[in-house]
């Protein structure tokens, strides 16, 4: 060991890569880098060590950056693709309605015309006075001129009298 080489804790390797602690602990152990020293419990790495972890965490970093931002892309058009099916199929919801809307009013002013010309004819043509619709009277089958109640029988009959 070098008495003028200068050693890192994991801790000084994180804050001059600015990089979270644990990434470059995963980094150390994930790719078996030794430790050139211990002090009390920390692990020392030497200059060179610093500077490959260093390089090759920033180069992650810039990846998976890139990555990350191809990734947020795609998902941002794949979403715009969907939203514009949707917009599509509620533009032609919105055409049915509005068709089954005009043909309701269409009805309603057929039927409103044809109650007029009913009220129109029944106004102007006074009922005959053989007309048999008429509720009021009664007829044939349902009058029989007289009407009959039968004393209800039972214990407080004597009251109904």
């Amino acid at each position: 060991m070098n008495n003028n080489e200068r050693l890192y804790k994991i801790s000084e390797i994180a804050d001059i890569a600015k990089v979270n602690k644990t990434k470059v602990w995963r980094y150390i152990r994930d790719n078996n880098i030794s430790e050139r020293s211990m002090k009390g419990n920390a692990k020392l790495y030497s200059e060179h060590t610093k500077d490959v972890i260093i390089k090759a965490l920033s180069s992650e970093s810039v990846h998976l950056a890139t990555e990350t931002k191809a990734d947020t892309s795609r998902i941002l058009l794949e979403q715009i693709d969907i939203l514009k099916g949707e917009l599509e199929r509620k533009n032609d919801q919105l055409d049915k309605m509005q068709s089954l809307l005009d043909q309701q009013q269409r009805l309603n002013l057929s039927t409103n015309r044809q109650n007029e010309k009913l009220l129109d004819t029944t106004t102007n043509n006074p009922p005959s006075q053989n007309d048999d619709t008429d509720v009021l009277k009664p007829t044939e089958g349902n009058y029989k001129g007289k009407e009959t109640k039968t004393p209800k029988k039972g214990l407080f009959g004597w009251l109904r009298r």
